[in-house]
């Protein structure tokens, strides 16, 4: 079983990082807050979590631990399978996950995309035992400042990938994050992403 992985970040997207370990490379599906802990480093360690199905051997990768143990209770809800646990992950940061179930808003959990009012009220339902409030730590990504402004098209490339690499059409994806990109020229990348997800 791998606990973790630390090596040379070799690649990065918003969806994906690719962690070179003494010339292997492990690819690891991220969420957005681990983007932003990660971004901007030459190397790093993310913690794993391993899918390993029938068809398929995947590795979700989290920058601290607190993040993967809220990843696992998401995924030990019935319904909630890895790829719905990350973009929960990526809508919300773990404290506002936290604060979420603890407080009950059902209302604001289904404003995740592909996460209906019965879905969000189980979560609460199944983990609001689990979480205790006190395992609240101060918030390691936040809307930090990113090195350079980049450049609109290559934030709209990126964002757009990470939003298909989620599961969804290119078209609406490119639409969405234009129409963001207007209202906010110099929004960093994470953040319209964040924005896309409410909004497709």
């Amino acid at each position: 079983m791998i606990e973790y992985l630390k090596g040379e970040l070799a690649e990065l997207t918003p969806a994906m990082a690719v962690i070179d370990c003494h010339g292997v490379g492990y690819a690891a599906n991220i969420s957005l807050n681990t983007y932003s802990a990660i971004q901007g480093k030459e190397s790093c360690k993310l913690y794993i979590y391993e899918s390993i199905r029938e068809d398929a051997y995947v590795l979700y990768g989290f920058a601290d631990q607190q993040e993967r143990e809220l990843f696992l209770l998401l995924i030990s809800v019935s319904g909630i399978g890895g790829n719905t646990a990350r973009m929960i992950l990526s809508a919300l940061t773990p404290n506002e996950l936290i604060s979420v179930i603890s407080s009950e808003n059902a209302n604001l959990l289904k404003t995740v995309k592909g996460i209906g009012l019965k879905t969000a009220q189980r979560i609460i339902v199944d983990l609001k035992d689990k979480i205790k409030t006190d395992t609240l730590v101060a918030a390691t990504a936040g809307n930090g400042p990113t090195a350079d402004a980049a450049i609109n098209t290559e934030v709209t490339d990126e964002a757009v990938a990470a939003l298909t690499m989620l599961g969804f059409a290119q078209g609406p994806s490119q639409k969405v994050v234009l129409a963001i990109l207007k209202e906010e020229p110099t929004a960093p990348v994470e953040k319209v992403i964040k924005l896309a997800l409410k909004r497709l």
